[in-house]
């Protein structure tokens, strides 16, 4: 099995002996469920990712809700620069 750059020096024996820990803790029964349960929150980080990443992607006009979608338009304030030239 080797060793995992994240575990150190984390030997089979040791994670065998883990696993028979979790097992006494948990029961037999509870282990399925666990399971599920991470299976289901995997899932759901990896759409998430996938999401977050989709949005990024996305070109900027696209992201941008345009202010005719609200039915109301904010008034265009003057440039600082444009309102001293006159």
């Amino acid at each position: 099995m080797g060793n995992f750059l994240f575990l150190g020096n984390i030997g089979v024996w040791e994670i065998v002996l883990i696993a028979l820990v979790v097992l006494l803790f948990f029961g037999g029964r509870k282990i399925p469920e666990l399971m599920k349960g991470l299976g289901k929150g995997v899932k759901s980080f990896k759409e998430g990712m996938n999401e977050v990443e989709k949005e990024l992607n996305a070109p900027v006009s696209e992201t941008k809700p345009s202010a005719s979608s609200s039915g109301k338009q904010e008034p265009e304030q003057a440039n600082p620069s444009e309102s001293e030239k006159k």
